[in-house]
């Protein structure tokens, strides 16, 4: 037996990193996964990867910033599956500036797809989950909680994923009769999001002393999405090798 046997997991940013990694653990634990991303060669790469080993998976192309595009995305779930146990709002950018060099079209560009895509995904999936009794699982980053040394130019990303954590505690607060609604923190992980992949330089700010891997924050999420965490709404949890300790 699986831990979510017989559930429907849409996974948002399910293209690459930790969103990959999440659809394809999901899968394993017998969930059929809904992989939602903009990449077509790559969404459908890992619908195929899930199915080569058994799983229940399906691609489907949207850019979750734009609201009629959610709206039409819930149409062809319905259609596909009739209803969702488990929303992962995953998708996420990261762009760093220096505050004089924001540009505001990169401010508005991550706001869109680190808040205004959770938000909307959750509004628009919200009667499902909650006819469901299932849940949401948010993803922000220990950049949210606090300022750190690696931190200096994430003017923007951080206070996105600040935004996602609060926005997380207003969801888990007003529907907790209802649903659970939780939120994860990854530290520094190895993720197509870094662009320069020394991550050594990383090591001194990280207790453990290496950055997280994909897998392992998937299985956090694994936790949350399933009834192992029946007892868990509103956490704001930090996976990050006790990085936020520093």
């Amino acid at each position: 037996m699986g831990k979510l046997d017989g559930k429907i997991a849409l996974i948002t940013g399910g293209t690459s990193g930790i969103g990959e990694a999440s659809a394809k653990l999901f899968a394993e634990e017998g969930a059929t996964v809904i992989v939602v991303g903009r990449n077509v060669e790559k969404g459908n790469r890992v619908v195929d990867e899930i199915r080569e080993k058994n799983g229940e998976a399906m691609f489907f192309s949207c850019d979750v910033t734009e609201e009629q595009a959610v709206k039409e995305l819930k149409k062809q779930v319905l259609e596909a599956y009739g209803h969702v146990d488990i929303l992962f709002n995953n998708v996420g950018i990261l762009i760093t500036s220096a505050l004089e060099d924001i540009q505001l079209s990169d401010w508005n560009k991550t706001f869109d797809v680190n808040v205004k895509a959770t938000m909307l995904m959750t509004k628009e999936f919200i009667d499902l989950i909650i006819e469901r009794h299932g849940n949401v699982l948010n993803c922000a980053s220990i950049d949210g909680l606090d300022c750190n040394i690696r931190g200096t130019k994430n003017y923007m990303y951080s206070s996105s994923k600040a935004a996602t954590i609060h926005f997380t505690k207003y969801c888990a607060l007003n529907y907790s009769d209802k649903i659970r609604v939780n939120c994860i923190c990854p530290g520094v992980t190895d993720t197509p999001l870094w662009t320069n992949r020394d991550f050594s330089r990383f090591n001194d700010s990280i207790p453990m002393g290496r950055v997280g891997k994909t897998k392992e924050i998937a299985k956090v999420a694994l936790f949350f999405v399933s009834d192992d965490a029946s007892y868990v709404t509103g956490a704001v949890v930090p996976v990050d090798g006790g990085a936020a300790l520093m």
